[in-house]
């Protein structure tokens, strides 16, 4: 009898982890969730303000939000790369929007929709913060999270004077970031390269990443000079990259001084003119985009 008691209560337990472990599954990879809704017109505010700050000797700004794009195709180690050359005045032209123009949880579409709803020009997908629940995310001067990934997790901070900057959460709070004129904070990486040395090693790769893949990156040549990197992979006609065969491409072809690795694989998309330039996959057998958190973006 007590062995026919027992079983019962066993299966209620065993049902109750299961349900558990199922609802943090959902909650995590597919349950979206909504925490701020960001119009179409803030970012550009907010660098409309930016700018007009910037005025001397009395003249009046004008807001510089737009850039100058340069479209070229390479090839590199068997791979198709694609290169914006952005030239902008102002590092705020660099623009960030979320997926629906929301930030969350699980919140995603294709890049081009996000890049098409946000007038960009060029776009390419961020670092899928809305993936995970911890990584410093500072969007267009706002801080939207501040939960640490680790103190060994490499950021790029934009700084609102142009200058691009990889640190590690460990050392600096988020908010100490804005209170430093952050003006994007992507928490993805590694870093790349700095002070145009190659600063990851051969072998090096993102968690479960495989050694050649489809990349996003994005690095600064000079003042004013910008560039978006993306490259094919996983198929016949393009192989894919390497973290370090990226590196080394962006230093020594690009001659970038600071560059940062952002989401890649299927993720990995750059839409020109309302087009998709590249080839995304996430498997190598369909060309399809993949659905991502967010954009980086000019107009």
């Amino acid at each position: 009898m007590k062995k026919q008691r027992r079983f019962p209560l066993f299966a209620c337990y065993a049902a109750l982890v299961v349900a558990l472990s199922t609802y943090v599954v959902l909650d995590t990879f597919i349950i979206q969730k909504t925490f701020a809704v960001v119009s179409v017109d803030e970012a550009r505010a907010a660098a409309q303000e930016r700018s007009s700050t910037q005025a001397t000797d009395g003249q009046q700004a004008q807001a510089s939000t737009s850039a100058k794009v340069n479209l070229s195709t390479r090839t590199y180690n068997g791979t198709t790369i694609y290169v914006a050359d952005v030239y902008a005045d102002d590092v705020t032209s660099l623009l960030s929007a979320f997926a629906n123009n929301s930030y969350g949880r699980n919140v995603s579409a294709a890049a081009s929709q996000i890049a098409s709803s946000n007038g960009a020009l060029l776009a390419i997908n961020g670092d899928c913060y809305g993936m995970r629940n911890e990584g410093y995310v500072v969007r267009n001067g706002v801080l939207y999270r501040s939960e640490s990934a680790g103190s060994d997790q490499e950021d790029l901070v934009i700084y609102k004077d142009g200058t691009f900057r990889i640190i590690r959460e460990g050392e600096t709070s988020a908010q100490e970031l804005v209170d430093a004129s952050a003006w994007q904070v992507f928490s993805f990486g590694p870093g790349l390269v700095e002070n145009g040395s190659v600063t990851v090693e051969a072998g090096e790769e993102v968690g479960r990443a495989k050694a050649s893949n489809p990349r996003t990156a994005i690095g600064k040549v000079a003042d004013g000079h910008y560039v978006f990197v993306v490259s094919d992979g996983r198929t016949d006609e393009s192989e894919g990259l390497s973290l370090s065969d990226l590196a080394t491409f962006m230093a020594d072809e690009l001659g970038v001084q600071c560059a940062y690795n952002l989401d890649g694989g299927g993720s990995s998309t750059m839409v020109y003119e309302d087009n998709v330039v590249n080839k995304p996959t996430t498997n190598g057998k369909s060309i399809q985009e993949r659905e991502v958190s967010d954009i980086v973006y000019v107009i």
